[in-house]
């Protein structure tokens, strides 16, 4: 069935990052990457994009949101979840 959530989402944030994918692990953050609020937001267009998904992102409170971008761990856990809706 070709990548994983987990490796296509390593792949896009390793490209924000100018990293490769190896060098990306589950339990960085965003900031540990050098990866600042714009990296965040092309990230996410760049997931929804890869999994044609809707991210819930409120960039004035993003603690309120239920998508939770505090690792790479997390962020994988979140598409998992909103791709297993979707398809619900």
């Amino acid at each position: 069935m070709g990548e994983s959530v987990q490796d296509r989402i390593i792949a896009i944030i390793a490209e924000q990052a100018v990293l490769e994918p190896s060098d990306v692990s589950m339990d960085q953050t965003l900031d540990d990457l050098g990866i600042d609020s714009l990296g965040l937001v092309e990230s996410i267009f760049a997931i929804e994009e890869a999994f044609d998904i809707q991210v819930p992102f409120n960039a004035n409170e993003p603690q309120a949101s239920d998508f939770d971008i505090s690792s790479v761990a997390a962020i994988v856990k979140a598409v998992e979840g909103l791709v297993a809706e979707q398809k619900g």
